[in-house]
């Protein structure tokens, strides 16, 4: 049996965890208004937690976009583990890739408390493809993502940057628009909406086991045949007023939520 002063030299040297604090995450000042109206629909707790998020991860997040993951992962790994933000590259050919990442380092410079340990890795296969050192990742989380990457033909090398940049045993966990049934590839980058099954048999060719499905995301109300595809639903609203309240009244798109292994743990 260990001595009290062995116990208390261990603790010394091995700092105790920290739990992962939701309250600041979700509702802290740092969030944009219009972001925290979403979470009844991107049910961000709920959807990390499937992931298995904890505190000590070092988690990325795969093109973060404008920043809404980022709110919410960004302060729960603050002085709690590392958040790498993989964003577009400062290179990228077209000024939509540059501009997104301009608004997204805006971004986080306004907010330094929450931001400052934030890692940013430039994603631009194949050339720019390492999302973190590799083997160094618990975790890593894409949202909505797949069917840009699809348009992009950038999928496999994506999910083997995801796979090299995770530890064995990490997990890869994937949100993204549901197709309603079997669809070509021209209609998923049309309409922004993927089959689950193209979603696993991609993962499962770049190495990944399928761990879990959830339903969190799950929009039962959404057909996925609009005609200005996913984007005809809340928040953006592509067509305008036409059929607004109908479209309004579905909400925002039906989602799978995904979790995969990178086996040898």
């Amino acid at each position: 049996m260990k001595s009290a002063i062995a116990i208390m030299l261990a603790l010394l040297v091995s700092p105790l965890a920290v739990a992962l604090d939701w309250k600041t995450a979700l509702d802290g000042a740092h969030r944009d208004e219009a972001n925290k109206s979403r979470d009844s629909a991107r049910h961000p707790r709920e959807t990390l937690e499937f992931f298995g998020l904890s505190d000590g991860m070092t988690v990325v997040e795969v093109s973060p976009g404008g920043g809404w993951y980022t709110e919410v992962i960004a302060a729960l790994m603050h002085e709690n583990g590392t958040y790498y933000a993989a964003h577009h590259s400062l290179n990228a050919p077209g000024s939509y890739a540059r501009n997104s990442l301009g608004k997204y380092l805006q971004k986080l410079a306004a907010n330094t408390d929450v931001y400052g340990e934030v890692v940013i890795t430039q994603l631009r296969p194949p050339e720019q493809v390492e999302l973190a050192p590799a083997g160094s990742a618990d975790m890593v989380v894409a949202f909505r993502n797949v069917h840009s990457w699809m348009r992009a033909d950038a999928l496999d090398n994506i999910l083997a940057a995801i796979h090299t940049a995770l530890k064995p045993g990490g997990v890869f966990g994937v949100v993204q628009h549901r197709a309603a049934g079997d669809i070509t590839v021209e209609q998923i980058k049309e309409s922004g909406y993927v089959p689950t099954s193209v979603v696993i048999e991609a993962a499962k060719n770049a190495g990944f086991e399928l761990a879990g499905q959830s339903e969190i995301n799950a929009n039962p109300k959404d057909t996925a045949d609009h005609p200005k595809g996913v984007w005809s639903l809340p928040p953006v609203l592509r067509g305008g007023d036409v059929d607004r309240e109908r479209l309004v009244s579905i909400g925002e798109s039906d989602r799978m939520t995904l979790k995969f292994v990178k086996p040898g743990a």
